[in-house]
C-alpha cells in the first residue's frame, strides 16, 4: 500500500503550544517509563514515518511489517497502545485485531486502525474485530497524538469505560 504522509517532520512540526493555540502534550507516565507504542505498517516508509514522529514526541516503539508479526510482538512486548494498518497482506489489520482482542494478555491493549479505504468490509471487520478507533490515510500527526493520548489516557484509568468506535 502507499503511504500518503511520506514527508519527513520538521522542526516546525514540533511547535510549542504559544504556536499552535492548543496545550502541549504530556505524558501521563511519571516513573513508570514512556508508553510504549507497536506500529504495525506494512510500508517501510510509512512505518519509519510513524516511529520517527512516536520517538519524537516521547514514546518509546515497537515496529512490525506484518499482523502475525503484531500478534506475537504484542504478546512479547506488552504495548501500551498499537497502531494497526488495515491493509496488509497475508494478515489484515482486522483480522490481527481479532486475534489481539481474543487473547486475554493483549485485549485491553487499545487499538487504532489505520486505513486508506474511506468505507467497506475491512472496515466493518476492524470495528468488529474491536478497533479501539479507526483513521483514515493520509493521517493528520496532530489528530493522531490527540487520539493516541486521549486512549492511553484511559487505558490507564482504573474505571475506564470505552467510549466505543470512533
Amino acid at each position: 500500500m502507499e503511504c500518503s504522509q511520506r514527508r519527513q517532520p520538521t522542526s516546525s512540526n514540533a511547535r510549542s503550544a504559544d504556536q499552535t493555540g492548543t496545550a502541549p502534550f504530556v505524558l501521563a507516565r511519571t516513573g513508570m517509563g514512556k508508553h510504549k507504542i507497536l506500529i504495525v505498517e506494512d510500508d517501510s516508509d510509512c512505518r519509519e514515518l510513524l516511529k520517527f514522529f512516536f520517538r519524537q514526541s516521547g514514546y518509546e516503539t515497537v515496529e512490525a511489517a506484518t499482523g502475525l508479526e503484531a500478534v506475537n510482538l504484542a504478546r512479547v512486548t506488552r504495548p501500551d497502545l498499537i497502531i494497526m494498518d488495515l491493509g496488509m497482506p497475508a494478515m489484515t489489520g482486522d483480522q490481527a485485531t481479532a486475534r489481539l482482542k481474543a487473547d486475554p494478555s493483549t485485549r485491553a491493549i487499545p487499538v487504532i486502525v489505520t486505513t486508506a479505504f474511506s468505507y467497506g468490509p475491512l472496515i466493518d471487520c476492524a470495528i468488529s474485530a474491536g478497533a479501539d478507533q479507526i483513521m483514515h490515510k493520509p493521517l493528520e500527526l496532530k489528530s493522531l497524538r490527540l487520539v493516541v493520548q486521549r486512549h492511553l489516557s484511559l487505558a490507564h484509568q482504573p474505571d475506564a469505560v470505552s467510549s466505543g468506535h470512533c
